[in-house]
Protein backbone atom coordinates (compact mmCIF):
# COMPACT_ATOMS: atom_id res chain seq x y z
CA UNK A 1 0.00 0.00 0.00
CA UNK A 2 1.36 3.25 -1.38
CA UNK A 3 0.82 6.86 -0.85
CA UNK A 4 1.11 9.22 -3.57
CA UNK A 5 2.85 13.13 -2.90
CA UNK A 6 0.17 14.40 -4.05
CA UNK A 7 -2.36 13.60 -1.19
CA UNK A 8 -0.60 16.18 1.09
CA UNK A 9 -0.68 18.53 -0.73
CA UNK A 10 0.00 21.74 -0.48
CA UNK A 11 2.90 20.08 1.44
CA UNK A 12 5.72 18.83 0.21
CA UNK A 13 7.55 15.35 -1.24
CA UNK A 14 9.81 15.15 2.11
CA UNK A 15 6.48 15.29 4.06
CA UNK A 16 4.98 12.88 1.99
CA UNK A 17 7.58 10.52 2.91
CA UNK A 18 7.57 11.30 6.84
CA UNK A 19 3.69 10.54 6.97
CA UNK A 20 4.26 7.57 5.28
CA UNK A 21 6.94 6.18 7.76
CA UNK A 22 4.59 7.64 10.61
CA UNK A 23 2.06 5.96 9.55
CA UNK A 24 3.01 2.45 8.19
CA UNK A 25 2.44 3.13 4.57
CA UNK A 26 4.75 0.43 2.22
CA UNK A 27 5.95 2.88 -0.11
CA UNK A 28 5.27 6.21 -2.39
CA UNK A 29 3.88 7.07 -5.86
CA UNK A 30 5.98 10.11 -6.49
CA UNK A 31 4.31 12.58 -8.39
CA UNK A 32 6.32 14.61 -10.05
CA UNK A 33 5.79 18.30 -10.43
CA UNK A 34 6.72 22.23 -10.15
CA UNK A 35 8.25 21.28 -6.76
CA UNK A 36 11.90 20.73 -7.74
CA UNK A 37 12.59 17.99 -5.28
CA UNK A 38 9.95 15.96 -6.98
CA UNK A 39 12.20 16.08 -10.23
CA UNK A 40 15.42 15.25 -8.59
CA UNK A 41 16.25 11.63 -8.08
CA UNK A 42 19.35 12.52 -5.53
CA UNK A 43 17.35 14.63 -3.31
CA UNK A 44 14.62 11.54 -3.19
CA UNK A 45 17.22 8.91 -2.93
CA UNK A 46 17.83 11.08 -0.11
CA UNK A 47 14.52 11.02 1.44
CA UNK A 48 14.09 6.98 0.68
CA UNK A 49 17.07 6.70 2.68
CA UNK A 50 16.15 9.29 5.42
CA UNK A 51 12.79 7.77 6.10
CA UNK A 52 13.42 4.58 5.13
CA UNK A 53 10.35 4.15 2.25
CA UNK A 54 10.74 3.35 -0.74
CA UNK A 55 9.46 4.42 -4.21
CA UNK A 56 7.48 2.23 -5.48
CA UNK A 57 5.84 4.35 -8.44
CA UNK A 58 6.12 7.85 -10.42
CA UNK A 59 3.29 9.71 -11.82
CA UNK A 60 4.74 11.21 -14.87
CA UNK A 61 4.23 14.90 -14.94
CA UNK A 62 1.34 15.26 -17.31
CA UNK A 63 -1.57 16.94 -15.59
CA UNK A 64 -2.13 20.18 -17.07
CA UNK A 65 -0.78 22.04 -13.86
CA UNK A 66 2.81 20.30 -14.80
CA UNK A 67 3.16 21.22 -18.44
CA UNK A 68 6.10 22.35 -18.41
CA UNK A 69 7.48 20.74 -16.06
CA UNK A 70 10.99 18.80 -17.50
CA UNK A 71 9.99 20.75 -20.50
CA UNK A 72 7.15 20.86 -23.14
CA UNK A 73 7.56 17.77 -25.03
CA UNK A 74 5.29 14.78 -23.84
CA UNK A 75 7.15 11.96 -25.52
CA UNK A 76 10.21 12.68 -23.80
CA UNK A 77 8.94 13.17 -20.72
CA UNK A 78 7.25 9.78 -20.43
CA UNK A 79 10.54 8.39 -21.29
CA UNK A 80 12.41 10.43 -18.58
CA UNK A 81 9.65 8.86 -15.89
CA UNK A 82 10.71 5.75 -16.80
CA UNK A 83 14.16 6.17 -16.93
CA UNK A 84 13.50 8.47 -13.16
CA UNK A 85 11.50 5.02 -12.32
CA UNK A 86 14.14 2.75 -12.76
CA UNK A 87 17.18 4.90 -11.03
CA UNK A 88 14.51 4.83 -8.09
CA UNK A 89 14.19 1.29 -8.04
CA UNK A 90 10.23 2.14 -8.92
CA UNK A 91 8.45 -1.01 -10.72
CA UNK A 92 6.09 1.61 -12.60
CA UNK A 93 5.03 4.59 -14.15
CA UNK A 94 1.50 6.34 -14.10
CA UNK A 95 0.89 8.41 -17.09
CA UNK A 96 -2.56 9.65 -17.99
CA UNK A 97 -3.76 9.56 -22.09
CA UNK A 98 -2.68 12.39 -24.32
CA UNK A 99 -4.61 15.35 -24.51
CA UNK A 100 -6.16 15.99 -28.19
CA UNK A 101 -4.08 19.25 -28.40
CA UNK A 102 -1.23 16.79 -27.96
CA UNK A 103 -1.68 15.36 -31.93
CA UNK A 104 1.66 14.20 -32.29
CA UNK A 105 1.97 12.45 -29.12
CA UNK A 106 -1.05 11.06 -29.41
CA UNK A 107 -0.50 9.33 -32.56
CA UNK A 108 2.54 7.81 -30.99
CA UNK A 109 1.21 7.26 -27.24
CA UNK A 110 0.22 3.67 -28.09
CA UNK A 111 3.64 2.75 -29.66
CA UNK A 112 5.99 4.59 -26.93
CA UNK A 113 4.69 2.91 -23.97
CA UNK A 114 4.94 -0.73 -25.94
CA UNK A 115 8.14 0.21 -26.61
CA UNK A 116 9.36 1.48 -23.03
CA UNK A 117 7.84 -1.80 -22.16
CA UNK A 118 9.93 -3.65 -23.85
CA UNK A 119 12.82 -1.99 -22.95
CA UNK A 120 12.85 -1.56 -19.43
CA UNK A 121 11.59 -3.97 -16.36
CA UNK A 122 8.78 -0.85 -15.68
CA UNK A 123 5.44 -0.80 -16.63
CA UNK A 124 3.92 1.58 -17.85
CA UNK A 125 -0.06 2.00 -16.76
CA UNK A 126 -2.18 4.14 -18.72
CA UNK A 127 -5.00 5.62 -15.84
CA UNK A 128 -8.38 6.36 -16.79
CA UNK A 129 -9.83 9.92 -17.02
CA UNK A 130 -13.04 12.03 -16.85
CA UNK A 131 -14.76 14.49 -19.11
CA UNK A 132 -13.61 18.01 -18.15
CA UNK A 133 -16.49 20.56 -17.62
CA UNK A 134 -16.26 23.83 -19.70
CA UNK A 135 -16.45 25.96 -16.81
CA UNK A 136 -13.26 24.18 -15.90
CA UNK A 137 -11.52 24.19 -18.67
CA UNK A 138 -12.41 27.84 -19.69
CA UNK A 139 -11.88 30.51 -17.54
CA UNK A 140 -12.02 33.48 -20.13
CA UNK A 141 -15.47 35.18 -20.32
CA UNK A 142 -15.59 34.97 -24.21
CA UNK A 143 -14.58 31.23 -24.21
CA UNK A 144 -17.75 30.70 -21.44
CA UNK A 145 -19.83 32.60 -23.83
CA UNK A 146 -19.19 30.58 -26.93
CA UNK A 147 -19.70 27.09 -24.71
CA UNK A 148 -23.09 28.70 -23.03
CA UNK A 149 -24.70 29.13 -26.61
CA UNK A 150 -23.60 25.27 -27.10
CA UNK A 151 -24.84 23.92 -24.34
CA UNK A 152 -23.51 25.71 -20.95
CA UNK A 153 -21.15 26.13 -18.77
CA UNK A 154 -21.72 22.53 -17.25
CA UNK A 155 -20.96 20.94 -20.87
CA UNK A 156 -19.06 17.94 -20.43
CA UNK A 157 -15.63 18.28 -23.43
CA UNK A 158 -13.92 14.81 -24.58
CA UNK A 159 -10.48 16.57 -24.23
CA UNK A 160 -8.34 13.31 -23.91
CA UNK A 161 -7.41 11.42 -27.15
CA UNK A 162 -8.91 8.77 -28.34
CA UNK A 163 -10.91 8.51 -25.23
CA UNK A 164 -10.64 9.03 -21.44
CA UNK A 165 -11.39 5.49 -21.01
CA UNK A 166 -7.73 3.98 -21.85
CA UNK A 167 -9.19 0.38 -23.00
CA UNK A 168 -10.51 1.92 -25.33
CA UNK A 169 -7.37 1.64 -27.04
CA UNK A 170 -6.14 -1.17 -25.36
CA UNK A 171 -2.81 -1.10 -23.06
CA UNK A 172 -0.78 -3.76 -21.70
CA UNK A 173 -1.10 -2.29 -18.15
CA UNK A 174 -3.70 0.12 -16.59
CA UNK A 175 -4.41 2.50 -13.22
CA UNK A 176 -7.79 2.20 -12.10
CA UNK A 177 -8.64 5.67 -10.24
CA UNK A 178 -11.84 5.25 -8.04
CA UNK A 179 -12.19 9.30 -8.15
CA UNK A 180 -12.16 9.74 -11.74
CA UNK A 181 -14.86 6.58 -12.21
CA UNK A 182 -17.14 8.65 -9.71
CA UNK A 183 -16.65 12.08 -11.83
CA UNK A 184 -16.71 10.32 -15.50
CA UNK A 185 -20.46 8.31 -14.06
CA UNK A 186 -18.48 4.84 -14.73
CA UNK A 187 -18.97 2.02 -13.49
CA UNK A 188 -15.36 0.79 -11.81
CA UNK A 189 -16.15 -2.87 -11.36
CA UNK A 190 -17.45 -3.35 -14.88
CA UNK A 191 -14.13 -0.82 -15.49
CA UNK A 192 -12.18 -3.06 -13.67
CA UNK A 193 -13.47 -5.94 -15.36
CA UNK A 194 -12.41 -4.67 -18.95
CA UNK A 195 -9.29 -3.85 -17.54
CA UNK A 196 -8.89 -8.03 -16.47
CA UNK A 197 -5.26 -8.87 -15.80
CA UNK A 198 -4.14 -5.44 -17.31
CA UNK A 199 -4.90 -3.71 -13.71
CA UNK A 200 -1.97 -3.49 -12.22
CA UNK A 201 -2.01 0.25 -10.09
CA UNK A 202 -5.36 1.45 -7.98
CA UNK A 203 -5.47 5.12 -7.04
CA UNK A 204 -7.72 4.37 -3.92
CA UNK A 205 -9.79 7.37 -3.56
CA UNK A 206 -13.68 7.96 -3.57
CA UNK A 207 -16.24 10.48 -5.01
CA UNK A 208 -19.96 11.78 -4.77
CA UNK A 209 -20.26 12.24 -8.13
CA UNK A 210 -19.31 15.85 -8.44
CA UNK A 211 -18.48 16.97 -11.81
CA UNK A 212 -14.79 17.91 -10.17
CA UNK A 213 -12.35 15.22 -9.26
CA UNK A 214 -12.79 14.84 -5.42
CA UNK A 215 -10.25 12.44 -4.05
CA UNK A 216 -12.56 11.16 -1.26
CA UNK A 217 -11.55 9.47 1.93
CA UNK A 218 -12.85 5.83 0.52
CA UNK A 219 -16.07 4.84 2.21
CA UNK A 220 -16.73 8.49 2.65
CA UNK A 221 -18.35 8.33 -0.75
CA UNK A 222 -20.66 6.95 -3.46
CA UNK A 223 -17.71 4.77 -5.56
CA UNK A 224 -18.49 0.75 -4.01
CA UNK A 225 -14.18 0.99 -3.16
CA UNK A 226 -15.02 -2.05 -0.88
CA UNK A 227 -16.89 -4.06 -3.64
CA UNK A 228 -13.87 -3.28 -5.47
CA UNK A 229 -11.10 -4.27 -3.49
CA UNK A 230 -12.90 -7.42 -2.83
CA UNK A 231 -12.82 -8.08 -6.51
CA UNK A 232 -9.28 -7.31 -6.65
CA UNK A 233 -8.39 -10.00 -4.22
CA UNK A 234 -10.54 -12.52 -5.82
CA UNK A 235 -8.53 -11.96 -8.79
CA UNK A 236 -4.87 -12.41 -7.01
CA UNK A 237 -3.99 -9.08 -8.03
CA UNK A 238 -0.84 -8.52 -7.14
CA UNK A 239 -0.20 -4.82 -8.19
CA UNK A 240 0.10 -1.82 -5.65
CA UNK A 241 -2.62 0.06 -4.06
CA UNK A 242 -2.03 3.93 -3.68
CA UNK A 243 -3.86 6.38 -1.10
CA UNK A 244 -4.50 9.40 -3.64
CA UNK A 245 -6.61 11.84 -1.60
CA UNK A 246 -7.70 15.05 -1.43
CA UNK A 247 -6.34 16.56 1.80
CA UNK A 248 -6.29 20.11 1.13
CA UNK A 249 -8.75 21.11 3.49
CA UNK A 250 -7.17 19.56 6.64
CA UNK A 251 -7.14 22.09 9.35
CA UNK A 252 -4.07 20.81 10.86
CA UNK A 253 -0.76 18.20 10.39
CA UNK A 254 -3.27 15.77 12.93
CA UNK A 255 -6.26 16.38 10.75
CA UNK A 256 -4.04 15.20 7.76
CA UNK A 257 -2.88 12.17 9.33
CA UNK A 258 -6.09 11.21 10.26
CA UNK A 259 -6.92 11.23 6.70
CA UNK A 260 -4.30 9.62 5.26
CA UNK A 261 -4.77 6.83 8.57
CA UNK A 262 -8.35 6.25 7.40
CA UNK A 263 -7.55 5.49 3.99
CA UNK A 264 -4.40 3.20 5.07
CA UNK A 265 -6.59 1.16 7.44
CA UNK A 266 -9.75 1.02 4.93
CA UNK A 267 -6.79 -0.55 2.44
CA UNK A 268 -5.65 -2.89 5.18
CA UNK A 269 -8.95 -4.26 6.11
CA UNK A 270 -10.47 -4.83 1.81
CA UNK A 271 -6.93 -5.54 0.71
CA UNK A 272 -5.14 -7.28 3.09
CA UNK A 273 -7.32 -8.78 5.73
CA UNK A 274 -6.29 -6.41 9.04
CA UNK A 275 -6.18 -3.81 10.52
CA UNK A 276 -2.95 -0.93 10.64
CA UNK A 277 -1.58 -0.08 13.91
CA UNK A 278 -2.69 2.89 15.12
CA UNK A 279 0.35 5.50 14.62
CA UNK A 280 1.47 8.75 17.10
CA UNK A 281 0.33 10.86 14.63
CA UNK A 282 -3.26 9.75 14.04
CA UNK A 283 -3.75 9.32 17.92
CA UNK A 284 -3.18 12.97 18.31
CA UNK A 285 -5.42 13.61 15.45
CA UNK A 286 -8.25 12.61 17.43
CA UNK A 287 -7.44 15.33 20.32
Amino acid sequence: MGLSTASVYPQNTEAAFRYAAELGYDGIELMVWAEPASQSIATVQAYTRKYGVPVLAIHAPCLLISQRVWGSDPVSKLERSVRTAEALGADTVVVHPPFRWQRRYAEGFADQVAELEEDSPVIVAVENMFPMRADTLFRGAGSVKRLERRGGPGLALTTFSPSYDPTDTGFRHYTLDLSHTSTAGADPLALAARMGHGLSHLHLADGRGAAHDEHLVPGEGTQPCAELCAMLVRSGFSGHAVAEINTQNARTTQDRAGMLHRTLAFAREHLNGFAPAQSRLSENSAH
